[in-house]
């Protein structure tokens, strides 16, 4: 693939989190599910990993880790290092070890929303904001929560997938 079709392939995956972003940022936020408010923007890192690999999983995850850190409040850079991994795991695991398909992305995600949940957890159980039982009740459904976005997200991406991805512009 020339430069060219590499920077047309990635503007069209940048363009395709726009509005995962956006409903992430704006919408869910404002709209909560039993006080509980779903993470799109890990499972828009786990389904371009998995469908692209881990190198482009890698980039794809520090570009989002970026965006997370830039726009939400809060943040300590931690997310950065922390999606360019899970981008870089999840894209290896996908190509070899299981599968490039919507199973593979669901199984995934789940993992990532669990770890990402986990660190939540034991940096507020860390520093004492509740106890193990509270933060459980609002993790557990966040992640499942979470998890119910992903068929939507992971349809967005693939087909810009279907459309750009892979080698398909060379």
């Amino acid at each position: 693939m020339t430069t060219r079709d590499q920077i047309h392939k990635w503007l069209f995956y940048a363009l395709g989190l726009l509005p995962v972003w956006v409903l992430d940022a704006f919408v869910l936020n404002r709209l909560t599910f039993f006080g509980i408010i779903p993470l799109l923007l890990p499972l828009a890192v786990v389904s371009v990993a998995v469908l692209e690999g881990a190198y482009a999983g890698a980039g794809f995850g520090l570009a989002v880790g970026l965006l997370w850190e830039l726009s939400y409040p809060g943040g300590f850079g931690g997310l950065v290092f922390g999606m360019t991994l899970a981008g870089m795991a999840v894209g290896a695991a996908a190509q070899y070890v299981l599968s490039q398909n919507f199973f593979s992305c669901l199984l995934c995600s789940g993992v990532v929303l669990g770890v990402l949940d986990g660190l939540q957890l034991i940096r507020a159980l860390f520093i004492r904001l509740d106890t193990l039982d509270v933060l459980l009740r609002v993790a557990v459904p966040e992640m499942l929560l979470s998890l119910c976005w992903t068929p939507a997200v992971y349809a967005l991406f693939h087909l810009i997938y279907r459309r750009v991805g892979g080698t398909r512009l060379a």
